[in-house]
């Protein structure tokens, strides 16, 4: 709701932000004075005209000469920091606002009026500075558009909580504000206006040029909330406080997992090949893919075989990324189903022969030696009407985003994510499976005693279906929550389109449980649950929550993680624990 302009002016803080109870210390970037105005960078407080490296409040005061009075002693100015040991000056007011005049203006009343009250002027910042202000302790500051706030005594009054304002400290508001249409009313603006304590730098106001002999340079722009894992090739997963806000994840907080540079592709030419043996062939534009085929849409929960790998790694060391339980959203895709390309390619309801035969994939992302990323499913899958394997090119009614496979991804429900190739080049129908280096040698587990000196790939299938799935999105590890009624709220998910039937929730570490409630949506087998739980607790108590999931066929999820480790940390889905205190 709207706060107010005026709630602030109890806590002390006057026009712009300011302090009259206390220093501006607080509002200094490293290495900089007080930002009086009309102060520049490396100036000193509130003495207009000092000379960059000159004292504070005495005019004409040449470098390196002390400074006497007001509580210490220094040479050149002060940059905001007290002596060791010495309390910082008090600082004088900022300059009250003039008293509007009770009869208007005549226009040459208004120009001397402008002349004689120019507008504040406000220290420069480099998004590299204002990026150290992520903490209430390092005081919490953002951008909008070109000006830099610091908004540390409004995090605790954000409507929406603190913990969402703090997703945008230390970078800019806009992409957080899209998220949340409230954020469009000028009040919102306004009240963010007392916070503003400077400006961006006239370079920093465009971002920096690409690197053209980089391969990533290419790459879209990515939205500040994901918690990046890696950042060539680009890996990120939503916090997960904004996970499960809605059932549908915005596109632009979808978990990206990218194995190689994101292609440009131009839809005009883009060209989608359809392969199989006997020399049948199809080539398809985006256009014709768009045109010859009805339009299906499903709701879908994609997930990463290596979602939730960072608990395994607290087991035992494993390689690859170390994401924590973002690696999984949900989105409604549309798009051709493959069933209706392959039958209009010519391939029927059977293998073209006796065997076990595949549909295999490949993108248009390359590596530096041209090998692309590759993936196949059993060829029964692919042509299965119930299976609803898609070639998608919308997701929540929009153009796939480029970092989710612009113009045509594969979506196979059901399936860990390693499957639905992005940025589709060709189908191939195949007696064996796709040789990629991904199919063959990677997404597969194993036995916790094989470890990298007797693994052998050959021996273990390929991950398809993923098993039964869940994970605590509030309150977060390590959390102090007030006493009273405590909501827990989370996902549960499994693979293969095996509806989620019940998600048992536990305070006390596994001693007693409650059924979690699943509220709102609910898709097909092929989406997630949204679970929560309500439950009173009281001031003092330290609890163990845990989640375990159950789905239709009984799946449940196993208590730890030890008995499941392997050494890629896939299949992760032990009991998820978040440990809590309660307070008053």
């Amino acid at each position: 709701g709207d706060l107010g302009r005026g709630w602030h002016r109890d806590k002390g803080i006057t026009e712009r932000g300011w302090h009259r109870d206390r220093g501006s210390r607080e509002r200094v970037a490293p290495g900089q004075g007080d930002h009086g105005v009309g102060v520049a960078p490396g100036q000193g407080d509130l003495g207009e005209g000092v000379a960059p490296g000159q004292g504070d409040h005495g005019a004409g005061v040449a470098p390196g000469q002390r400074i006497t009075g007001g509580g210490g002693t220094g040479t050149g100015g002060d940059h905001g920091d007290a002596a060791p040991g010495e309390e910082g000056r008090p600082r004088p007011d900022p300059p009250e606002p003039p008293k509007p005049r009770s009869l208007p203006r005549t226009g040459t009343e208004s120009a001397q009026a402008a002349q004689a009250t120019p507008a504040p002027q406000y220290p420069r910042y480099t998004r590299a500075e204002v990026a150290r202000h992520r903490t209430p302790a390092d005081r919490v500051w953002v951008t909008h558009g070109t000006e830099v706030f610091d908004v540390t005594d409004f995090v605790e009054l954000h409507p929406g909580g603190p913990d969402k304002l703090l997703l945008a400290a230390g970078g800019p508001l806009e992409p957080f504000w899209a998220l949340y249409a409230v954020h469009s009313q000028p009040h919102v603006l306004e009240l963010l206006r007392d916070y503003k304590v400077g400006e961006l730098s006239p370079e920093e106001a465009a971002p920096p040029p690409g690197d053209t002999q980089d391969p990533f340079a290419g790459d879209p722009p990515r939205h500040p909330a994901l918690r990046v894992n890696s950042l060539k090739p680009f890996n990120a997963e939503p916090p997960p406080e904004l996970l499960t806000q809605s059932f549908l994840t915005p596109n632009e907080l979808f978990f990206t997992r990218n194995h190689l540079p994101v292609p440009a592709v131009e839809p005009g030419s883009y060209r989608l090949r359809v392969e199989g043996p006997g020399g049948r062939s199809l080539s398809l534009s985006l256009e014709e893919l768009r045109g010859r085929f009805p339009k299906h849409e499903v709701t879908a929960t994609l997930q990463c075989a290596g979602n939730r790998r960072s608990e395994m790694s607290r087991v035992r060391p494993v390689k690859g990324l170390a994401w924590d339980i973002g690696a999984i959203s949900t989105a409604r895709w549309g798009g051709a189903r493959l069933r209706d390309v392959l039958l209009h390619a010519g391939f029927g309801d059977h293998p073209p022969a006796e065997g076990e035969w595949h549909v295999c994939f490949e993108g248009l992302d390359v590596d530096a030696s041209g090998t692309p990323y590759g993936a196949s499913i059993p060829f029964h899958r692919a042509i299965s009407a119930e299976a609803e394997v898609l070639l998608a090119y919308e997701m929540n009614g929009q153009e796939l985003p480029r970092d989710h496979g612009f113009p045509v991804r594969v979506v196979v429900p059901g399936v860990v994510g390693a499957r639905s190739v992005k940025w589709l080049r060709s189908v191939a129908v195949s007696p064996a499976e796709s040789p990629s280096h991904w199919q063959q040698n990677d997404y597969k587990g194993f036995c916790p005693s094989v470890d990298w000196d007797t693994v052998d790939f050959r021996a273990a299938p390929a991950i398809q279906e993923l098993p039964v799935q869940s994970a605590i999105t509030e309150p977060r590890p390590g959390a102090a929550v007030p006493e009273g009624e405590l909501t827990v709220k989370g996902y549960a998910w499994s693979g293969g389109g095996r509806e989620v039937v019940r998600v048992d929730v536990s305070l006390d570490g596994g001693r007693t449980w409650r059924a979690a409630e699943l509220p709102g949506q609910r898709g097909r087998g092929w989406a997630w649950a949204l679970w929560e739980l309500r439950a009173p607790v009281a001031a003092g108590s330290r609890l163990d929550i845990v989640c375990k999931a159950v789905d239709r066929s009984y799946n449940v999820q196993p208590d730890t993680v030890a008995p499941i480790w392997n050494l890629r940390g896939v299949l992760s889905n032990a009991w998820h624990r978040v440990p809590v205190t309660v307070t008053r």
